[in-house]
């Protein structure tokens, strides 16, 4: 089976083709979710994730291209920002048809790619041994309660009992 992402530090047409693809078959079952589970409009969900998928497809090619070291996540978030600050003339159009996509429809999205991806290397997951369960498990729950306690903060300090 031929990975749909390489990975290489040089992309080529091929390479972005295959993002492209990528992208677009992630946006319409998130946008699909987005119908069915949030009766958002199918037309305002998929331009929300076009322009979702336009800043992550710039992202990766920022970081493969530029002279920087710096994870493409990071060029990602940026842009992001960047295109919904007030003031900016793209802030009201990104901002109302990116509000039409829900966070849960592209995490659940997200965590079907990432579990048929460890389906897939399941026998080197296993090779790793427990000490990689006991790791996972570790981090899976200190991301948590980070998050729970990080969340706690914000809501003490803002005045909401929690």
């Amino acid at each position: 089976m031929v990975d749909i992402i390489d990975g290489s530090e040089n992309v080529s047409v091929q390479g972005i083709f295959n993002w492209i693809l990528l992208l677009a078959i992630f946006s319409v079952i998130t946008v699909v979710g987005n119908a069915i589970g949030y009766n958002h409009p199918i037309g305002d969900s998929l331009i929300g994730m076009a322009i979702l998928s336009f800043i992550t497809l710039l992202g990766v090619w920022m970081e493969r291209y530029l002279p920087f070291n710096i994870s493409s996540i990071i060029y990602i978030s940026v842009m992001g920002i960047a295109v919904a600050l007030p003031g900016m003339p793209t802030s009201d159009f990104v901002l109302y048809y990116v509000s039409k996509v829900e966070l849960l429809s592209i995490v659940t999205v997200f965590l079907a790619y990432v579990g048929i991806g460890m389906g897939k290397s399941w026998n080197e997951f296993k090779a790793l041994g427990g000490r990689a369960v006991i790791v996972t498990i570790l981090v899976i729950a200190s991301t948590y309660l980070g998050s729970a306690f990080v969340a706690h903060c914000i809501l003490v300090m803002t005045g909401v009992s929690a």
